[in-house]
């Protein structure tokens, strides 16, 4: 069995060799296998020359154009082989030592798909506007979809890869979360959750996430909710 992991990956020179190191030292059942897929969104800072340093160890897909993480993530399932797929920013507001947790569901064949919530326990966000947007989001999918989902934006969605059989992902940018979640939900999958643990980091770092992609996550959920 093997798992990829998809690595959307936009300006981020500072953390892209420190969450490589990571994801390769995570220890993984013995009877999976790693892919590690890197998209490069066009970056302009300098992450782009470290990856070719690097082409050798890993499977990079370069944009040559900046389209957003949910183009990104599309570039990466279309060259992903794995049974399961694992998507990981590659900043370090998430730990992948915490993927053990958040595969065991699925291993023990208890749920397709598998979110990591940072709602399901204590963090400390830099930004409460953020916070709050990301709780209103899940409350609000909760409502128009009939299931309950804590943290519908985490990063770290897991899923086997035949959940995707049938579900065109058309989204390029943040929008690419509330997508997929409500298109896995029409699918017939629960979505199972795992409390994670998170790092936020500010503006000033390298977040790039914006209130006005919040109200395209409102947007996408209620059009995907009576549209495909």
């Amino acid at each position: 069995m093997k798992l990829s992991i998809i690595i959307p990956v936009f300006n981020e020179r500072n953390t892209i060799l420190k969450i490589l190191e990571k994801v390769e030292k995570v220890k993984l059942p013995k009877e999976i296998d790693r892919e590690i897929i890197i998209v490069d969104d066009f970056s302009i800072d300098g992450t782009r020359e470290i990856l070719e340093k690097i082409e050798n160890k890993y499977k990079i897909i370069y944009h040559n154009k900046n389209q957003g993480k949910g183009a990104a993530v599309r570039s990466g399932l279309k060259e992903a082989d794995g049974d399961i797929i694992l998507i990981q920013d590659a900043d370090l507001e998430y730990n992948p030592e915490e993927y053990g947790k958040l595969l065991e569901p699925i291993l023990k064949g208890e749920a397709s798909v598998v979110y990591g919530s940072r709602f399901m326990q204590k963090h400390k966000p830099k930004y409460k506007l953020f916070y709050w947007g990301n709780i209103f989001l899940s409350f609000l999918f909760s409502i128009l979809y009939g299931r309950k989902v804590s943290d519908m934006e985490t990063c770290y969605k897991v899923f086997k890869k035949e959940v995707l059989r049938g579900i065109e992902i058309k989204s390029n940018r943040f929008n690419f979360e509330p997508e997929i979640t409500a298109k896995i939900v029409k699918a017939g999958y629960k979505i199972k959750e795992a409390p994670i643990s998170y790092n936020s980091r500010s503006f000033k770092e390298g977040k790039k996430i914006h209130w006005q992609d919040g109200l395209s996550a409102v947007f996408c959920l209620i059009k995907y909710r009576f549209f495909d």
